[in-house]
């Protein structure tokens, strides 16, 4: 099976404070911690700075869903924010559920022995990784299961 490089797709991850990206292989096939954007008014401007620059596919937005998979404040402020993409952006924009991502992320840091206080710059890179391997993951899962 031959593989071709494409461009690679974007993810995030939202906070109050800080937005975590990360970026895919050009393969599409593994996440990549890229950098933390500070969450203000710059945020959608850096954000379409890095899709140009890196020539990206298209971004994937992570939805904190509450356990119960209904969307709570946290979701609606995203989906706000993914709007205000979509209108700036040349890429499509999708959503992706993510909850506990942020939560696992803290617990692989944890187990690799980081201390919390260290892992505040960039936590939210690698809990945007979490949600673009999912995504990544299950891309390539539909994909073969298509075969």
């Amino acid at each position: 099976m031959s593989q071709h490089a494409v461009n690679p797709i974007l993810a995030l991850d939202f906070g109050r404070a800080r937005i975590g990206a990360a970026i895919s292989d050009e393969l599409q096939l593994l996440a990549h911690p890229l950098e933390t954007i500070p969450a203000n008014k710059q945020a959608p401007l850096r954000i379409a700075e890095i899709v140009r620059a890196k020539k990206v596919d298209h971004v994937v937005a992570g939805i904190p869903r509450q356990m119960n998979g209904q969307i709570g404040t946290a979701a609606t402020e995203v989906l706000q924010f993914v709007e205000k993409l979509r209108t700036i952006l040349a890429c499509p924009v999708v959503t992706w559920d993510e909850r506990l991502t942020t939560v696992a992320a803290h617990r692989t840091l944890r187990d690799a022995g980081k201390k919390t206080r260290d892992t505040r710059s960039y936590i939210d890179q690698v809990a945007a990784q979490m949600i673009l391997q999912s995504y990544l993951d299950r891309r390539a899962a539909d994909a073969a299961r298509k075969k």
